[in-house]
């Protein structure tokens, strides 16, 4: 009985120093981020990206050539486009989406958060939209062929909570209702 217990306690510290592993070498990615210079939601977003434990390398000339050559179309486009382990990231996208697709390693482009949608990573603000990060599987993919990767909207949780009010006369009705 003893060893099954040895066993299994050996496996679970096996298995949570991989998980460890794991995610120490997707934080620890190189980006490459390629911005103009004076634009401020971007250099907020490197730092949402170096909070989350990655090393960031920023190039100031504009993203317009790197998002061509990494197949990014104009219909996906943002102010800012980073490479990171072979993928293009494109926009304000959060960097736990980044950390799961470097762990699940899709055949793919990238992911982008195309405009600038209030409340993403860098765009903070009062102000909060719902927003979409999107798969780029195939090179110059237009936005309405992208899968949809993960959703953002802080007015589905809120919704869920809300109950209906009663009317006043609901209130004071005397009606006995059968369960069906």
């Amino acid at each position: 009985m003893k060893i099954k217990d040895f066993s299994r306690y050996t496996r679970s510290i096996f298995a949570i120093g991989l998980l460890g592993m794991t995610s120490q070498a997707i934080a620890t990615a190189t980006v490459e981020v390629y911005k103009s210079p004076t634009c401020g939601c971007c250099n907020k977003w490197v730092d949402h990206m170096r909070e989350n434990g990655f090393t960031v390398n920023t190039h100031d000339v504009g993203n317009k050539d790197i998002r061509k050559k990494s197949g990014i179309s104009e219909t996906l486009g943002s102010c800012h486009t980073a490479l990171v382990n072979g993928y293009a990231i494109e926009g304000h996208v959060p960097a736990a989406d980044i950390m799961r697709l470097l762990k699940e390693k899709p055949k793919a482009v990238g992911l982008s958060v195309p405009d600038m949608p209030h409340g993403t990573p860098g765009m903070e603000g009062s102000r909060v939209d719902p927003y979409n990060v999107l798969l780029i599987k195939e090179p110059d993919q237009s936005r309405k062929d992208t899968t949809i990767y993960n959703r953002y909207d802080p007015y589905a949780k809120q919704a869920g909570k809300t109950e209906p009010v009663a009317t006043e006369a609901e209130k004071n009705s005397s009606i006995m209702r059968l369960k069906p």
